[in-house]
């Protein structure tokens, strides 16, 4: 079963998402707080969810468990859906829905690993077959999960917050080449060149345990086998800003706090409610791994600015890692609600806290999905105190996508998890030097590397332009990326966003260059860190889905790109560029025509032939930037599918003077196009141009001619006639469904000849090697009796545009006999059979 991630545009939509973000660009573009559905409004969502379960080919044991809501762009609110088997979760496999204001769903992001289970008609067969009894009743007892994970993990730990153990179904998922890069050598490989599929499922417990070991957090996250107890994955949890050590930052800033009879608090009445304390608040550890009490003192006036000394965590030095911790948490609020109108960390203004002086001479700090808290170090061997700008925003930003996405903390979802936290450091660290206020980031201020500051040999944890100064983070994505430590894996994306924020370097010996960056200009184009941020905390909170790598990433962001600035946007090229530049997509041209536009080198020629031959056209292109785009011409309209550099047709006498050209248009981002001239089509008829037989065999008369399911003819969205305006659609429900054309012929006994000849263009949503939907062709006597079969198509002959077939009716001749078209769909997964054109010559 191929891992599907889609984004699916619904056709129910009351605010397009584009306008919404094309007003709002250089302002707040995510909705104030939401309040969470109601029961039946959260019933009415699954229930729609659930009505399409059909057109993914699943069955009844197929379900969805709303698992997170928060604000979407103004307008709008995100539900995150769980996809459920027989009532299970399946790990990884969800729906991001778009709701607007009066609960339609505006669009659905897809990350799909449930449909090799059950008996639905999606998926692999084989898959399918093998878990179709998949046991959903564990042998192993959750608290057994539980102690075998503690044992592994650190039998003598303690717990920071209660193990829990998730009884999920666990995808099996591998990695296979696709189609196009199966002879690439691996240097050759670009992230698109890899997919996903699943290929078992195990019946597991999503066992999380969040322990301390001495002052060292030990946080993992086990994937433990329900039926035997073994482990079939294991991650660490611990979401820092790296894994030895992080930031600091020292000095006297304004502060806001609260004073009740005379003694002066760490809380912040004017950011975020709720939550442990009520408000956003700062705590003191006092050098343990609790959070400790609020801060209190008996002055409004708070630290020294100076480096803690290791003395009392409570006198004025004591105090300044409160100052950098509470100046870090303010402006973090601030950055995301004036910029972005993202309010606290899950975008319903839930307050959350920071604990400082956690354990003695700590290097590190992190962010706790348990108490959604931070915890800051006051450093060691490695760091000053770490409560830097870039470092507090980092951790907050960690806040931000457990509350949204979840990416998955291993592999190149973690990469991108850490790459988000960084990004969001990044930015917050921009706002703040700029003074904190307005609606816009800054495009200076920052120094785009992460925890300069603390390091004690000046040297950042990670350079988000280069990543590979650090001398462990490559700069471009490989095969390998999944292996690494998501500190490094986020190296790439990292690098990604610095280029589409500040653009890259033509030259090789830049930092800032880019091998992969092969289109014109060779230094791409930044659009600067606030239109930057838009878009990547538009598609991370809004379309990015727990499993997201960094081919799925790229093409979410690319979306977002369009919908705030428009598709086709220098914005939305500056993503793709970025993208490519770290081996993740191709390269595009920003604009213009190096070197000229496209040009006709080789002209179509004119053909005659015989009726019922082939005619050949073609053309050949020159000049602007490959690869072209096609689109051949008859008597000047487009015709469906024709979209290669050649064209053919099967010839017949209606097609005796038929005018065929093309245009080309190359793929620069202002595009340049060429047509071609003229080629007629001369057809013979070997003694006489015939009689056409067919009434209204085009269908542009309507149902003219034709009997039974006439309701299928037409000009419908969706599909595109052969010729003209209208044709017939058969099939294309999803549903069991049965539908006929027919039309009664007479053969004359005189005729030497009889040609039916007919368009027929077959797509489908089925997936596997099975044909499931027909198209059956015959010939039948007045009294309906079958006199021959002449064909029949299913969803296996699908193919893009039409083919045109050809059969010879002369053995019919002296009678009178009724075409037939009969369509015949299954349950589920629609086969569309498109006919157009049909024709009868006789001579």
């Amino acid at each position: 079963m191929n891992f599907r991630k889609t984004l699916l545009a619904a056709t129910i939509a009351a605010l397009p998402l584009m306008m919404v973000g094309q007003a709002l660009a250089n302002a707040p573009i995510m909705a104030g707080p939401t309040a969470l559905h109601s029961p039946q409004q959260g019933q009415a969502l699954v229930a729609k969810l659930a009505a399409t379960r059909a057109t993914h080919g699943l069955d009844a044991d197929h379900g969805f468990s709303i698992t997170v809501q928060h604000p979407g762009v103004i307008g709008t609110r995100i539900s995150r859906a769980a996809h459920t088997y027989k009532g299970v979760r399946v790990f990884q496999s969800e729906s991001v829905v778009v709701t607007n204001d009066n609960g339609d769903i505006v669009s659905e992001s897809i990350s799909d690993r449930r449909s090799g289970l059950g008996q639905g008609s999606g998926g692999n067969a084989a898959l399918r077959a093998r878990s179709a009894t998949l046991n959903v009743v564990p042998q192993v007892q959750a608290a057994s999960a539980i102690d075998m994970v503690i044992k592994k993990v650190s039998p003598n730990a303690v717990h920071h917050v209660p193990p829990t153990a998730e009884l999920i179904i666990y995808p099996i998922v591998v990695t296979k080449r696709a189609p196009g890069a199966l002879n690439k050598s691996e240097a050759q490989l670009n992230a698109v060149d890899l997919v996903e599929e699943v290929s078992d499922y195990a019946l597991a417990y999503l066992v999380k345990t969040r322990m301390m070991e001495g002052i060292h957090p030990v946080f993992y996250d086990t994937i433990v086998n329900a039926a035997d107890g073994s482990v079939i994955k294991q991650w660490k949890a611990l979401q820092t800003v790296a894994g030895t050590g992080k930031s600091q930052y020292n000095g006297t800033v304004p502060l806001n706090t609260s004073e009740s009879g005379g003694t002066f608090t760490m809380k912040d009445p004017s950011r975020g409610t709720g939550g442990t304390y009520g408000m956003m608040a700062i705590t003191n550890a006092n050098k343990t791994t609790s959070a400790g009490q609020v801060y209190t003192n008996s002055t409004n006036t708070w630290g020294d600015g100076l480096q803690y000394n290791g003395g009392s965590t409570t006198n004025a030095n004591g105090q300044t890692a409160a100052v950098n911790a509470m100046w870090g948490l303010m402006n973090t609020y601030d950055t995301l609600k004036n910029v972005l109108g993202w309010q606290s960390l899950d975008g319903n203004n839930t307050a959350t806290y920071i604990a400082a002086h956690v354990n003695s001479n700590y290097d590190n700090a992190y962010y706790s999905d348990g108490c959604k808290c931070m915890f800051i170090g006051d450093g060691g061997s490695a760091f000053t105190s770490l409560g830097s700008i870039d470092v507090i925003g980092h951790e907050m930003g960690h806040g931000v996508t457990n509350a949204t996405s979840d990416l998955t903390y291993s592999g190149e979802s973690g990469g991108l998890n850490e790459s988000s936290s960084d990004i969001t450091g990044e930015m917050v660290e921009a706002y703040a030097r700029a003074g904190g206020t307005g609606t816009v980031i800054p495009n200076t201020g920052n120094d785009w590397s992460m925890g300069k500051e603390i390091a004690k040999s000046g040297n950042p944890l990670r350079y988000l332009y280069k990543p590979s100064l650090d001398g462990s983070s490559p700069n471009a994505w490989s095969t390998s990326l999944k292996n690494l430590d998501v500190h490094y894996s986020s190296g790439p994306n990292n690098r990604m966003f610095y280029f589409l924020s500040q653009g890259s370097n033509a030259s090789s010996s830049s930092n800032y260059y880019s091998q992969y960056l092969v289109k014109s200009p060779a230094a791409m184009t930044g659009i600067g860190s606030d239109k930057a941020f838009r878009i990547w905390f538009k598609a991370a909170t809004t379309k990015f889905t727990a499993s997201t790598n960094y081919a799925d990433a790229r093409t979410k962001v690319i979306a977002a790109a369009n919908e705030l600035y428009g598709v086709g946007s220098k914005e939305a090229i500056a993503v793709t560029r970025a993208y490519a530049a770290i081996n993740v997509g191709a390269d595009v041209d920003e604009g213009g025509t190096p070197g000229g536009g496209v040009t006709i080198s080789s002209q179509p020629a004119s053909v005659t032939v015989q009726a019922g031959s082939t005619a050949n056209f073609s053309v050949t292109a020159t000049g602007g930037t490959a690869p072209y785009k096609y689109q051949w011409l008859r008597n000047g309209t487009a015709i469906a599918g024709a979209t290669g550099p050649t064209y053919s047709l099967t010839a017949q006498t209606t097609d005796n003077g038929a005018v065929f050209s093309v245009r080309v248009t190359d793929s620069a981002t202002s595009p340049t196009t060429a047509t071609s001239s003229n080629a007629t089509l001369t057809v013979g008829g070997g003694g006489g141009n015939g009689t056409e037989r067919v009434v209204n065999g085009g269908f542009e008369s309507g149902t003219t001619g034709w009997a039974g399911s006439t309701g299928a003819i037409g000009t419908f969205s969706g599909q595109s006639a052969y010729e003209g305006a209208r044709y017939a659609w058969l099939g294309g429900n999803g549903t069991t469904s049965t539908e006929t054309l027919t039309q009664s012929v007479a053969i004359p006994s005189t005729a030497t000849a009889a040609s039916l000849s007919f368009a027929l263009h077959i797509d489908t949503a089925e997936t596997e090697n099975v044909a499931y939907d027909r198209l059956t062709v015959t010939v039948r006597n007045t009294a309906g009796s079958v006199l021959g079969t002449l064909a029949t198509y299913t969803n296996l002959n699908k193919a893009s545009g039409y083919q045109i077939r050809t059969f010879n009716l002369l053995p019919y001749k002296g009678q009178t006999v009724t075409l037939s078209f009969a369509a015949r769909e299954d349950s589920s997964l629609q086969t569309s059979f498109v006919v157009d054109k049909v024709s009868l010559v006789t001579q």
